[in-house]
């Protein structure tokens, strides 16, 4: 008994190994072989250390952060959606694959029943009895065409893209902290400079009402005086309301509140980011989790046309089993009692009204959808790391020149203040002069979040964010690499 049953599974798994999936091949990627190039781009440099490979402790120094990216990888929602995706997807994949194999089952029944003596043959009432004990397997699909095989594949491949889809929002969280941490810290420096600038006004206007007040200034002065403090007035509770906004967003991002030992932050000039190498184009088909999870998909996509093929031949299922059968319990074991089932069964379609054909069509336009698919998550990869690139040597001369505005701003002031206080100039040379410094010293505040939080994307346009630690892509290489 036991011999037939493991003959038939072996005769089923020779059988199986027929496939129409579609060879697959990797679509051409539809960008350029380089970097773009011009006045707004810096030459290409090569580097030891891939960008998706450098880890994010190495490329973010400030500390605070990095507790703040550590916090969130183990408490975000998103990323727990993610990691469960994953293992859903893993449970179905395992639940298709076991199609590939007999089910095999033990049974056992038994059975007492009494018929009356008006509808027993006898004309008197009996009592009959049946007890059996089976091992068999239940309608297994002969997998001739790989249909089967097809489905499996196809689980296989969306199961390996949802581990990509977490790769993808680990980095794209990663890099969401970091800019809402650079936002936060440029609010509160545009907070504290709107502070300081508002004391300043008011000791103007302070200065300006006594003068008024003895008849040395005037009474439009003095209302200019006003609506330079009262428009000071507007942008302290501007930030005041955008540093509470930024803390609660990045609550959220850390799936919980900011630790209470967080390290103390460096200032937003100072050295905040290491430098990232662009690598080649081709380098972001393997950097990039997006593009991987778009090419899993792709893969099926054309697994899903194999199974879509394999339904216009027939399919046969076989039904078998052996046992013992026996009117008494005790003679269940007994020689004689054995009994065996063996029921083929194949399902050959004729006709179906074009069911089977729409099926192939549809199976092929959902794998160009993804052919589709894939090429533009690639476009989109290579847009974002050109414009990386491009703001990366555009925010360096544009922070440069904003800082010769503010210096060139506050030699004005101080001339402006000099010679207002020694009446030499009015007090709208004044106020200007104040204006435009406060203008200056906030467009250099949002110039660097700008720079800061462009070349954190271009971390994340490059792959980056993945690794805690520089190096261990190669442990991890070495750890899943056959050993001799």
């Amino acid at each position: 008994m036991t011999k037939s049953l493991l003959s038939l599974a072996v005769t089923a798994f020779i059988l199986g190994g027929c496939s129409l999936i579609p060879d697959y091949q990797t679509p051409e990627a539809p960008v350029a072989a380089q970097w773009p190039q011009g006045p707004a781009y810096s030459p290409t440099q090569s580097a030891d250390v891939a960008a998706a490979e450098q880890g994010w402790r190495q490329f973010f120094h400030d500390p605070a952060l990095q507790k703040l990216i550590q916090t969130s990888l183990v408490n975000n929602r998103d990323l727990r959606v993610a990691a469960l995706n994953i293992d859903a997807y893993r449970a179905q994949y395992r639940i298709q694959r076991a199609d590939l194999f007999p089910a095999v089952s033990a049974t056992g029944s038994g059975s007492r029943q009494r018929v009356p003596g008006n509808l027993s043959q006898t004309g008197e009432a009996n009592i009959t009895s049946q007890y059996s004990a089976t091992l068999g397997v239940s309608a297994y699909e002969l997998d001739l065409f790989g249909r089967v095989r097809s489905l499996s594949e196809q689980a296989l491949e969306t199961y390996l893209s949802s581990e990509q889809a977490r790769r993808s929002t680990q980095i794209s969280l990663v890099a969401s902290v970091a800019n809402a941490y650079y936002t936060w810290q440029a609010d509160q420096a545009l907070l504290k400079l709107t502070e300081e600038t508002l004391k300043t006004y008011e000791e103007s206007y302070n200065l300006t009402r006594r003068s008024n007040e003895v008849g040395v200034a005037s009474a439009l002065d003095l209302s200019q005086a006003r609506t330079a403090v009262e428009g000071a007035r507007v942008k302290l509770s501007q930030y005041q309301r955008l540093v509470a906004q930024d803390l609660n967003s990045l609550t959220v991002l850390l799936g919980t509140g900011v630790p209470a030992d967080l390290p103390a932050s460096l200032k937003l000039d100072a050295d905040q980011l290491a430098d990232v190498p662009a690598g080649l184009p081709s380098d972001l088909l393997q950097r990039r989790p997006d593009i991987q999870e778009a090419e899993h998909l792709l893969k099926a996509a054309n697994a899903n046309i194999g199974a879509a093929r394999a339904a216009f031949f027939p399919s046969i299922s076989l039904t078998a089993n052996a046992g013992t059968l026996s009117p008494d319990m005790g003679g269940l074991f007994k020689g004689g009692s054995g009994t065996w089932l063996f029921q083929p069964q194949i399902n050959l379609p004729i006709f179906n009204a074009g069911s089977l054909r729409a099926s192939l069509d549809y199976s092929k336009i959902q794998k160009d959808i993804n052919v589709a698919k894939y090429e533009k998550t690639i476009q989109t990869a290579f847009q974002e790391v050109s414009d990386g690139l491009a703001a990366r040597k555009t925010f360096e001369e544009q922070l440069q020149a904003q800082r010769d505005l503010v210096a060139a701003n506050q030699d004005y002031y101080r001339l402006a203040e000099r010679r207002y206080r020694i009446g030499i100039d009015s007090n709208l040379t004044f106020l200007d002069a104040q204006r435009n410094l406060f203008s200056a010293q906030q467009a250099l505040i949002s110039d660097r979040l700008s720079q800061l939080t462009s070349e954190v994307n271009l971390y994340k346009a490059l792959g980056g964010g993945w690794y805690e630690q520089t190096g261990q892509a190669n442990q991890q290489a070495s750890v899943d690499s056959p050993k001799g």
